[in-house]
Parts: structure tokens; C-alpha cells; sequence
């Protein structure tokens, strides 16, 4: 297995810019970037601690469907070297996946989403080459 990192908890939200200063201003995150989803509807916002980086929230703001309080955490996401490799073995071992393929952003990260046991979305992530 090739997990590296916790790599972002994602966070479903209403309002973007308004989840972001609470973040930053409350909880105390660095604002990192925001990114369009390569849908053209979800836009993507990546916060982390000040000084720590090696984990980030992502705010996910245009995702459709409505969710309880408790279930606004909408994934966990893992930092991989090989996200076809980690795609492959996932598969290969029945686990059910929720993509069908590895999705691409536009700043070339990769990922792919299966199920834990209880239904959950976990993530397989490999950050585009800096």
C-alpha cells in the first residue's frame, strides 16, 4: 500500500468566500487556493494550519444534494505516489468504487473515489506535478 499522507477532509458548503473568512479568520487556516472542479459547477477552496501543510480542508461549494449536519464531512482523502497503481489494487481487491475512472482537475491532481465499509467516500489523490 502506498499511502503517504492524510492528504484533505473535504467539507461541503453553502457559501465559499463566506466558508473561507470563517475558516481563516475564526478558525485560524491559511487560505491556500481555490480551484474550479473540471465540471464547471463545483469550485474547490484548499486551506491548511499556518505553519503545518501536510494536511488540508477542502471547502467544496455547487455539489448537489442536501445532507444533514453530521454528514457535511463529505470525504477523507489520501496522498498517493500511483493513483492508477492505487486504483488497480482498490479494484482488484473488490472494493466498491464510486468512479468508474480516475478524474483529473485542471491543475493536472488526479483522484479517484471508493466506499469504506459503512458507505463513506474515501479518496485516493495524487497532487499534479509541481
Amino acid at each position: 500500500m502506498a499511502v503517504r499522507k492524510l492528504e484533505h477532509v473535504g467539507i461541503m458548503v453553502k457559501d465559499l468566500e463566506k466558508s473561507i473568512a470563517f475558516y481563516t479568520e475564526i478558525v485560524g487556516l491559511t487560505y491556500l487556493y481555490t480551484l474550479p472542479h473540471s465540471n464547471g459547477v463545483i469550485r474547490l477552496a484548499f486551506l491548511a494550519g499556518a505553519e503545518a501543510r501536510e494536511s488540508e480542508i477542502e471547502l467544496i461549494e455547487g455539489y448537489q444534494g442536501e445532507l444533514p449536519a453530521e454528514g457535511l464531512t463529505h470525504h477523507v482523502a489520501f496522498t498517493v505516489d500511483d493513483v492508477e497503481a492505487e486504483f488497480a489494487r482498490i479494484q482488484g481487491l473488490g472494493v466498491p468504487l464510486r468512479d468508474t475512472e480516475i478524474s483529473t482537475l485542471p491543475n493536472g491532481s488526479r483522484y479517484f473515489f471508493f466506499y469504506g465499509p459503512d458507505g463513506e467516500f474515501l479518496e485516493m489523490f495524487q497532487p499534479a506535478s509541481k
